[in-house]
């Protein structure tokens, strides 16, 4: 067990890729946790699975599905539990989206926060990890970034990654109380090793391994690759990717972190992220690889808002944090595809999956009680 374990712990985004992940790996650490969402862009599956998953670990689970921007309803979320900490997901994260709808990107990301802040402070828990994100180093001048690179994110949904750190920074030095953990995540992607739980994105999606995921399991005829002329090894833009599994044990090395005795954390930013670049086409060979799948590819023209070549420097978060990621390429594609072959149309597949027999049997009730173990409200 972890020094966060027997903490009560709110996730914002709790049924969401990373959340779903991040909420199973508190729990089998010893966490109470309380997960919120609004399921615009997630489901209440993964909430299912992941309680599945967790086996004698899920009565430590409650989901509330709610908006943040709903201050009444987060209140009564608040007002029911004495929480330790939070850690939040809870965001748009599309970045062609966000350039086309920057103002649904603001109002959700940006004012979604500063709620969840006000409420925060209202019952005295001071102790936040931010999903952030890469992104707020828009196309920085050289690579690895170190946490110290100059701050100029290249699109919309980068920007209110930004000004929410502002936010953070300027909420700690109003009240040095407040314990903040800024994780800026590179390239999310795998899925945990079950099967029972991935990306799953609505529409066309917006990253890479979903998209060639739905290439291989014949969703979509082709994929498109944004871009064949970066000045990089074979033309096509270079990030960082991460396990998605070892990115869940981040954030429960960021709450340990939190919770050490006389923590002096105040307000600090870590990169996750493995430390290496991959290549658009050097994604698709391995995924060809794991899949046995050829993945027809049709270059386009580079997308807005996308730089050519972003990966981590991890020695801060190994170091203070005393966190690595364990996974390489071949693990994530790997997991990737064992969750594309079960899951083939994501959390809504038209075809049975055995797995969610297994769950359902243990379901009851009706209306918004899925999981028998799990205390739901709306």
């Amino acid at each position: 067990m972890s020094a966060s374990s027997t903490k009560s712990i709110l996730v914002t985004g709790g049924a969401g890729y990373i959340g779903s992940h991040t909420v199973l790996q508190l729990l089998l650490s010893g966490c109470h946790v309380a997960a919120v969402d609004n399921l615009d862009n997630s489901s209440h599956l993964a909430i299912s699975r992941v309680s599945h998953l967790a086996a004698d670990s899920a009565n430590r689970l409650s989901f509330h599905k709610l908006d943040l921007r709903d201050r009444p309803a987060l209140e009564r979320v608040f007002s029911s539990n004495k929480f330790d900490a939070v850690i939040h997901f809870a965001g748009l994260k599309a970045v062609g989206e966000s350039v086309a709808k920057p103002l649904f990107y603001y109002n959700n990301n940006v004012i979604g926060t500063i709620v969840l802040l006000e409420v925060m402070a209202a019952y005295g828990c001071k102790k936040l990890v931010f999903s952030s994100s890469a992104s707020v180093y828009g196309s920085p001048e050289r690579v690895p970034c170190t946490e110290d690179f100059p701050l100029a994110p290249m699109n919309p949904y980068g920007k209110t990654k930004l000004v929410v750190e502002d936010i953070c920074r300027d909420l700690h030095r109003a009240d040095p109380e407040w314990q903040i953990m800024l994780l800026r995540y590179f390239n999310p992607v795998g899925a945990h090793p079950s099967g029972l739980l991935g990306e799953d994105p609505r529409g066309i999606p917006n990253n890479l391994m979903p998209y060639v995921q739905q290439v291989a399991v014949g969703r979509r005829p082709a994929l498109t690759v944004f871009g064949n002329d970066y000045s990089t090894k074979d033309g096509t833009g270079i990030r960082d990717y991460i396990h998605v599994v070892d990115l869940a044990d981040g954030h429960n090395a960021a709450l340990t972190k939190l919770f050490e005795k006389d923590s002096k954390i105040g307000c600090e930013a870590y990169n996750l992220g493995t430390g290496k670049g991959t290549s658009v086409l050097e994604i698709v060979s391995a995924f060809e690889k794991a899949s046995g799948k050829k993945i027809p590819v049709v270059f386009g023209e580079r997308r807005p808002g996308d730089c050519e070549i972003l990966y981590a420097a991890t020695t801060k978060a190994e170091t203070q944090l005393n966190w690595k990621a364990k996974y390489g390429i071949e693990e994530m594609c790997r997991d990737q595809w064992n969750w594309a072959c079960n899951n083939p149309y994501g959390y809504g597949s038209s075809d049975s999956n055995p797995q969610d027999e297994i769950i359902s049997t243990k379901t009851k009730g009706g209306g918004d009680s899925w999981f028998s173990d799990i205390c739901i409200t709306s």
